[in-house]
């Protein structure tokens, strides 16, 4: 008996096999997902913006219109956050300083602003404030200023004779002209990637609504910042020659020969920086090869007519756009309509039992109001196969199922060309 209780003692079960395979998986995930810190920098030269940053535009839950570039949505925000800020030291009469600003505009957005994001407000929106560099101005224990030193101060530019506070409603106009100015950029560059195609597009600005399909709105190139008041620079001597001449009164012969020949050596031993060339300008894009043997005049009409169908998309307004969604829809909403018909084996149907058949029968999900919609659409479009009609309390819709379904679908489609063509 105690033989077989020390034995039960030093008993010691193995874990499952299973412990350890999942033991190994947990550690080869972990091994695996362990990145350098410095994978995903995006100070290195090689690495590439982020793809929210470069795909930005193409992940928008927004309908077709003028979007801006993520970089120059960044930018609106840096005004806004600045306008608020400045806003608040101008009304309590205090100065306003680049200090100030940048440590709240830093705060509020958890990014980094500096004179360059300065430089490109004041580049989008010249008339927004007044900038000066001015000394003697109480910094209050801000790190790195002294009273003496220059600091660059900001003002808001008001209207003349107007209120001197920068009210809330000032903030909204200041902020609806800096957008304004943003798309008014990017229609820039649009206007000279339409004239870069073959053949050319002119696209009215005031009549666009959104950008060609293929301008990549999230490359165009960063805002140009404008130059901002520096303090005065002291003249600072950085080679043997301005020594030479600087302090040649104050040397001795012996030294001012010695660096006469230390100048003479390091011009001697300075390489030369060869020029850079010139870069080339692009060659015209040739006929590609699969189209060799058509003729010249049919490849230029169907090129008319493509830019002419893309110049109607890019001046298409909103409620054209919605009618064109709703009438790609009706033919297969015909046909839902008519097994709807056919299942229930009626000549009419209330309007909300048919809307309920609509929205479970048809293959993407729609609200009750959309449905209703697109059924009256129907029997506007074609009012001799179906008819919405009204009775006392209740509206009814009738449908005539002798009616050939292949010419309703040919109909409708006609019909949905021919408003696309507009």
């Amino acid at each position: 008996m105690a033989l077989l209780l020390l034995n039960a003692c030093n008993y010691h079960p193995k874990p499952p096999p299973m412990t350890t395979c999942v033991r190994a998986k947990v550690t080869l995930c972990c091994r695996v997902t362990e990145t350098p810190d410095h994978f995903y920098s995006p100070h290195l030269p090689s690495a590439k913006a982020p793809a929210f940053q470069r795909f930005h535009n193409l992940a928008q839950d927004v309908p077709p219109g003028l979007t801006l570039p993520y970089k120059y949505k960044v930018l609106a925000e840096m005004f806004r956050s600045m306008d608020t800020i400045v806003g608040m030291l101008f009304n309590r009469s205090e100065t306003v300083t680049f200090a100030k600003v940048k440590q709240g505009i830093q705060d509020m957005m958890r990014r980094q602003f500096e004179e360059r994001n300065l430089g490109q407000i004041k580049a989008v929106y010249p008339a927004s404030y007044i900038m000066r560099q001015e000394k003697n101005i109480p910094t209050f224990g801000t790190p790195g200023q002294k009273r003496g030193d220059y600091q660059l101060t900001i003002e808001p530019m008001l209207e003349a004779g107007g209120s001197q506070k920068l009210s809330a409603l000032h903030l909204m106009q200041r902020r609806k002209i800096f957008g304004r100015n943003l798309v008014n950029i990017v229609k820039g560059h649009h206007k000279a990637f339409l004239a870069s195609l073959n053949p050319p597009m002119v696209v009215p600005e005031d009549k666009l609504t959104r950008w060609h399909p293929r301008f990549n709105v999230d490359d165009v190139p960063d805002i140009v910042p404008a130059e901002v008041p520096q303090p005065p620079q002291v003249d600072k001597i950085t080679t043997a020659q301005e020594v030479l001449a600087k302090a040649r009164s104050l040397m001795t012969p012996k030294m001012e020969k010695a660096l006469a020949n230390l100048a003479l050596r390091t011009a001697e031993t300075s390489p030369s920086v060869p020029e850079s060339p010139r870069p080339s300008p692009p060659a015209p894009a040739g006929t590609p090869s699969s189209l060799k043997g058509v003729s010249q005049s049919l490849l230029e009409r169907v090129r008319a007519k493509e830019v002419q169908k893309l110049q109607a998309l890019m001046v298409r307004n909103p409620q054209q756009e919605r009618r064109l969604d709703m009438l790609s829809r009706l033919p297969e909403m015909a046909r839902v309509l008519r097994n709807v018909f056919v299942a229930e084996k009626k000549q009419a149907l209330p309007l909300e039992v048919a809307c309920q058949r609509m929205m479970a029968s048809y293959r993407s999900l729609m609200t009750f109001g959309e449905t209703e919609k697109h059924l009256r659409l129907l029997s506007e479009l074609l009012p001799g196969w179906v008819s919405v009609v009204p009775i006392r309390q209740e509206t009814y819709i009738k449908l005539d199922k002798s009616v050939d379904l292949n010419v309703v679908t040919e109909r409708l489609a006609a019909r949905a060309k021919e408003e696309e063509r507009l």
